[in-house]
């Protein structure tokens, strides 16, 4: 037998004492440890395919194509190892797809997916969850693993390496009846193995989603602001409130609420949207069997909505063409008046704009029907009837021509006020507490150099016109409330009345519009204001049988009176930064989430009678005037 001898006399190298060290999990003895690390590190990351042993000879193993043959559709397939099951209770639904490598880089939260049955039905979902998952049982939480992630370009990542899986949230089953494709509620589980693919049909699309074919225009369909293409042309997905009556009322005669922040496009979209009404081919049938056009007011605080009059010179003319291919109604509104308030010691330049412009005053002789208009400040139980009373009398005795000023000179009567206390109708303090308040007017807001309100009803409500009414001139929150009180009153009564005083205001469909609806529409403490509340409280809960649709914009939609809000259907809300202000609009979580990351003209709307709750773009190019 051979004497082997003293092993010490058989040393490996040092290469090779360091491969055993790191394999028994030793630090190598000697040297700077950072470099016998990286050392070790290269040797472990090597892809050649020699493995040496005993003294260095080498095994080659040759390389095979693992890759199936045919050629793959969609972006991966339902997977089951997690379980398959859709249910009533959306929590226990579990619909996860596993997406192959080379569409991972294209998969986003939001995009919508198509699964096929067997039979032909389609599964219509959503992706709402992402993951990267192993694909071995390896750990990459190591030293080694860390430093060679650190030095590998981010482009080099092995995608095969790991699992993607993409979470489903289940919309709707589509199905073919009789040639036209329809939605039902989920009902059925897909089969494991199923291509998950994305959706890129139009109407494979707005049939999933509930999107109307037709209707008012608000925006193109979009996930995460980038919007949604299809094969078709146009490539885009208009997104469209309905507006006929073949499922129930027009939802614009259900109201409107467009929220947003400052600068986030909200006075830009909600021009885009109050044009599409202003389209001739807009028409509603009255009772009567008549189809007119939609006539729009709108309350106007900084001077912006009579540019609606201008054409928009920043409008190419391709971008005009493709507004027309998409049946978008664009260009200024040619049929626009200013309808100003006229106030003593303010006046309205109205140069930012080249619409009509017309004056207008409030004639003292609306307080017979509208008492608030002249109660400075609340009145308790006592004073309001006193103050009819005081009204009727003056009424009685000076007739509709009577004014605010010879009104206060008719309270300033001693005789008066002795004969109201002797006979018991009015205390003598009652009656000066109600003096008071009747003098807290704001002044020169009744009786004006210009015509009456009440007497430009064919002027303030035309079929297909646009009548502003700015607020912005006006020297006082005060004379603004009363001003809106005034016209709104005039508006809303007299579409709710069955004996009108205005059969123009009565037989036409009314979108009445506010901006800045937080200034008007919150609790306060003035009468005037509340009882604008109660006005558009009646309005919204009255409005959808009177042809009467409310469009409320405002940043602030969590100080909108709740009587008002909950009469609301369609909610368009773009950029919000308050965390109370997104939670007061009410929308579902997976969009409220979206809201404080939205860019300017990005838009969730949730319209429950209308569509499942989208994310839409608005137009970029504003379809009139917009700015200075």
């Amino acid at each position: 037998m051979t004497d082997l001898g003293d092993f010490n006399d058989f040393v490996g190298d040092d290469s090779d004492e360091t491969d055993r060290d790191e394999r028994e999990g030793r630090r190598p003895s000697g040297g700077d440890s950072s470099d016998d690390t990286e050392q070790a590190d290269d040797e472990y990351a090597s892809t050649s395919s020699v493995a040496t042993a005993n003294g260095g000879s080498g095994l080659q193993f040759e390389e095979y194509d693992a890759e199936p043959t045919g050629t793959e559709r969609g972006l991966g397939a339902i997977a089951v190892s997690q379980g398959l099951r859709v249910s009533e209770d959306h929590e226990r639904t579990i619909l996860r797809a596993f997406v192959t490598a080379g569409n991972r880089e294209h998969v986003r939260l939001g995009k919508y997916l198509i699964v096929p049955y067997p039979d032909d039905e389609l599964l219509f979902c959503r992706i709402v969850g992402l993951e990267y998952a192993q694909e071995f049982q390896t750990d990459d939480a190591t030293e080694i693993h860390a430093r060679r992630a650190m030095r590998q370009p981010l482009d080099e990542f092995e995608e095969r390496d790991f699992k993607f899986m993409a979470e489903l949230e289940p919309i709707a089953v589509l199905f073919s009846d009789r040639g036209e494709l329809k939605r039902r509620m989920v009902d059925r589980v897909p089969k494991p193995g199923a291509t998950v693919g994305e959706a890129t049909d139009a109407t494979q699309i707005k049939t999933g989603l509930k999107i109307p074919e037709d209707g008012v225009f608000l925006g193109h369909l979009s996930v995460g602001g980038e919007k949604v293409r299809t094969a078709a042309q146009p490539p885009t997905i208009d997104y469209r409130l309905k507006d006929d009556y073949s499922d129930g009322d027009p939802l614009v005669f259900r109201h409107t609420l467009v929220a947003g922040g400052t600068g986030s496009g909200k006075t830009h979209g909600s021009k885009n949207i109050l044009r599409q009404y202003l389209s001739p081919e807009r028409t509603y049938e009255m009772d009567d069997g008549r189809e007119v056009q939609t006539a729009v007011v709108q309350f106007d605080p900084q001077d912006e909505y009579a540019q609606m009059h201008d054409d928009n010179p920043d409008m190419d003319d391709e971008t005009a063409r493709r507004y027309e291919r998409e049946g978008i109604a664009h260009g200024g509104h040619d049929d626009t008046l200013a309808l100003v308030p006229k106030m003593a010691g303010s006046s309205y330049a109205g140069s930012n704009h080249r619409s009509e412009q017309l004056e207008f005053t409030i004639p003292f002789s609306m307080a017979r029907d509208l008492p608030w208009l002249v109660a400075g400040s609340s009145l308790n139980d006592n004073q309001y009837p006193a103050l009819l009373e005081l009204l009727n009398r003056f009424f009685r005795d000076y007739g509709d021509s009577g004014t605010y000023r010879e009104f206060l000179t008719f309270l300033d009567d001693p005789a008066l006020k002795e004969e109201l206390d002797e006979s018991g109708r009015v205390h003598e303090a009652t009656f000066d507490a109600v003096k008071r308040r009747v003098r807290g007017v704001p002044n020169g807001v009744f009786d004006q150099d210009a015509r009456p309100i009440t007497e430009l009803d064919h002027e303030l409500v035309r079929p297909g016109g646009l009548t502003v009414v700015p607020t912005y001139h006006l020297s006082s929150s005060r004379a603004k409330e009363l001003f809106v009180l005034a016209v709104s009153a005039l508006l809303i009564d007299d579409k709710l009345s069955n004996d009108p005083s205005s059969e123009r205001i009565k037989e036409t469909p009314l979108v009445l519009g506010m901006d800045e609806a937080h200034n008007f529409l919150t609790n306060a403490d003035t009468v005037q204001a509340r009882k604008v509340i109660e006005k558009f409280t009646e309005a919204a809960k009255q409005g959808r049988k009177e042809r009467l649709g409310l469009f409320l914009i405002t940043q602030d939609p969590q100080d909108i009176a709740d009587s008002v809000f909950k009469q609301v259907n369609t909610k368009v809300v773009l950029n919000l930064g308050d965390e109370d202000a997104i939670k007061s609009v009410n929308i579902p979580p997976n969009l409220e989430d979206k809201v404080p990351y939205m860019e300017k003209g990005q838009m969730v709307v949730y319209s429950p009678d209308n569509s499942e709750p989208v994310e839409l773009k608005g137009l970029s190019t504003c379809v009139t005037r917009h700015g200075d």
